[in-house]
Formats: structure tokens, sequence, C-alpha cells
């Protein structure tokens, strides 16, 4: 039997309960966010329930949990679903309240919800590399929030599977910001670039894991925007996100990157970031 979490209450999905009248429901009105799991431990959970709050925050939804608390939970939930390697999922809205435009008064709660599950790693995705397709960024402008608002995402990654591809990429005014459900990389002549941190991009975990990485490892890094042009000539391609970790884009538009494998940087920012798996790992609860 899977737990769920909802509100304080833990207990199966069966027994869960969502009010028709939650403004998640009905507006996408919650942010969310997604924790890996390494042989039973947490990946980053103090840098994702940062962000959870941080997102939460600027759509002005106070949350009654501290990390410290956000991190109990997800623990609780991947140890009593027995999550040897997934993820856990977690969600908050603004609660349930006659449908109007406008915030609810003050006596409306936020409806908390959370589950864990088993998520084998995309292992030959990250070893033979994927295609991508691109597609106009029609999204809003407040991209570096992980809202539930993600039609726009919904119907970019529907797009790039009916053409065959793993992932759609968004091009905004010419300039290649990010993925449906990732960040973006591209490396040319040793140097890599990505997308700089601001309103249209989410700032992902993984994607500040694997700049923190070229930094200790001497990988020099352009945090700058880069156009569709220029992202179709670089030497080596890929895409992070947390259930997909470092995984390299071999062609793009039917147009092979490279020579189209996986390219020499992005091997070596996998496999140093095997390395902080592996120290998880090692870590004593």
């Amino acid at each position: 039997m899977t737990i769920y979490f909802n509100n304080g209450v833990y207990a199966d999905k069966e027994t869960m309960k969502v009010s028709i009248d939650d403004r998640g429901y009905y507006f996408g009105d919650g942010v969310y966010e997604v924790v890996k799991v390494y042989d039973g431990k947490l990946y980053t959970a103090q840098e994702h329930f940062t962000r959870f709050l941080q997102s939460a925050r600027k759509i002005r939804l106070d949350l009654p949990y501290t990390i410290e608390e956000f991190t109990e939970i997800a623990k609780k939930l991947a140890t009593d679903n027995g999550i040897v390697e997934g993820h856990v999922y977690i969600q908050a809205t603004r609660g349930a309240a006659p449908r109007m435009h406008n915030f609810p008064g003050e006596d409306v709660e936020p409806m908390i919800t959370a589950y864990a599950i088993q998520n084998p790693r995309p292992l030959s995705k990250m070893k033979e590399g994927v295609a991508v397709k691109t597609t106009d960024d029609i999204r809003w402008l407040r991209c570096d929030i992980k809202s539930l608002n993600l039609l726009g995402n919904v119907l970019a990654k529907q797009e790039a599977y009916e053409s065959g591809c793993a992932e759609a990429v968004f091009v905004r005014d010419g300039i290649v910001t990010e993925g449906s459900s990732s960040n973006m990389f591209g490396v040319k002549d040793g140097i890599l670039y990505t997308h700089p941190a601001t309103n249209l991009i989410l700032n992902g975990i993984t994607r500040r894991v694997v700049l923190k990485l070229c930094a200790k490892h001497s990988i020099g890094v352009m945090e700058e925007p880069f156009t569709l042009e220029q992202f179709k000539e670089m030497d080596e391609l890929f895409l992070t996100s947390t259930t997909s970790e470092i995984t390299p884009i071999v062609s793009i538009d039917g147009n092979s990157v490279g020579d189209g494998a996986p390219g020499r940087v992005t091997e070596r920012l996998q496999q140093v970031f095997e390395e902080t798996i592996h120290e998880l790992k090692m870590e004593i609860n």
C-alpha cells in the first residue's frame, strides 16, 4: 500500500480527499517540487525545499512548514514506501474556496499533498543520448516560479513526443531558454554555455549542481543568452533535471549534434555527478 501525505495526515491513496473547490484545480494556483531519492536517501533536499518556499513566497502563499519539516515529510514518505531509487513529489495550493480570481480570505488554509514512488534512473538515455525538438516559448514571464501552471510545457512536450523526441527546447525571440521539463546546456570549444537564471527559466537544482561541479573541476562556464543558431552549432548538448540527471542530446530537429554521440565534457560531468551520488550513498543517516 502506497502512503500519501495530505495536510499532516499519512494515509493510503483511497482515503485522500481534495475539494472540488481547490484553487489548484481551478487555477493551477500553487507550486510543487520533485526530490530525487538514491539508495533511500534524499538528494539535495535542502536546495529543493528552499526553492519550494521561494516559489510559494513569489505567489504570496504562506506555507506552514519549514525546510527541515518538509525534509522530514519527504524522508518519511520515502522510508514508509520503501523507496530505494525514485522520487518524492510535493505540491501546495492556496486551498479550497469558492471560485473567484482574487485570493480567498485568511481563513483558507493551503492544501499540501505529497507522495513517493519508485523511479529507475534513465541509464540507457544517459548513455546513448536523446533527440530534441525546438518550439516557440509561449509561456508566461515568470518561469522562475515552479508553479502548477504547466499547460505550455505539456503542449510542448507532447509536440516533441509526437515527433519522436524526448524533449522540447523552448525558443523565445530567437533565444534558447530551457526545455519543457529541463535545463539546456551547450559546449563549444570546451566551454559550457547555459541561459542565465532569470525569470525566463527555472533555475534547476541539477543545473546548480552542474555549475558547482564545473567550478570544482575547472570547466569554463558562460551563463549568457545564446541564439538557436548558436545552440545548433555547439560541439555538445545536454539537458539536466532531477529525474533525467545529465542526459546527452545527440539530435536536434532531426540533425545530429557533433558526431551524433555524447561528448567528452558531457561524459566527464556525468562521471563527477555520479561521484556525488556515491558520496550520498556513503552517508550515515
